[in-house]
């Protein structure tokens, strides 16, 4: 369990940034950090620390909370 929280704290606070920078109207920052949480993202559901299905869905709704912002 230990070995994981390395990566869940990773792709958890990449999360966090791009919604930050959604809530803050920043499409073009929220862009770039979409990016770099779906590297984060993808790297935990390939090390198993969370289901590819679970992996997928985040990338898609923080795809669509970025589509939003105007």
């Amino acid at each position: 369990r230990s070995r994981h929280e390395g990566k869940k704290i990773n792709y958890k606070d990449a999360i966090k940034g791009v919604r930050q920078a959604v809530a803050q109207k920043k499409k073009d920052e929220a862009a770039k950090l979409l990016t770099l949480a779906y590297e984060q993202i993808d790297k935990a559901a390939k090390k198993r620390v969370i289901h590819r299905n679970k992996a997928a869905r985040l990338k898609s709704r923080l795809a669509k909370t970025v589509a939003k912002t105007a």
